[in-house]
């Protein structure tokens, strides 16, 4: 069995941060709402309040993120690039996403961009390996 790099290892924990920011205002959601009205078709569910929107907002921007990050790590892994600025890329990625989504489901102001900024940093680190 071969070992798994470095960074399909970030891939992963990215994935669970996104699998947990999807779980929390859903979990929030059975329990304003009750298990009954969201296992149903929740054609007529109250319209959730200020918290619940911003962290299903803060769930949909890590998928957005995803959905760049993931073809990078992957691409990098079927190229066999695998360098400290990938893997530095990655951890700015997830380090980034971690204290991003802290900082927004607190709902502080300023700072948020910055770790987007952070994060973002991270991909362009590893796209600029696969076009070195």
């Amino acid at each position: 069995m071969t070992e798994t790099s470095a960074e399909l290892q970030f891939l992963v924990w990215s994935v669970l941060l996104t699998f947990v920011l999807i779980l929390v205002p859903a979990t929030q959601s059975v329990l304003v709402n009750g298990l009954k009205v969201m296992a149903g078709p929740r054609d007529s569910v109250p319209e959730p309040g200020v918290v619940n929107k911003r962290l299903r907002r803060l769930a949909a921007n890590m998928i957005e993120n995803m959905v760049l990050f993931t073809p990078l790590v992957l691409a990098a892994g079927v190229a066999g690039i695998s360098n400290q600025w990938t893997v530095l890329g990655c951890q700015l990625f997830l380090g980034g996403r971690v204290v991003h989504a802290l900082v927004y489901a607190f709902g502080v102001p300023w700072i948020r961009p910055v770790f987007w900024g952070v994060a973002t940093a991270g991909m362009g680190m590893i796209a600029w390996q696969l076009l070195a």
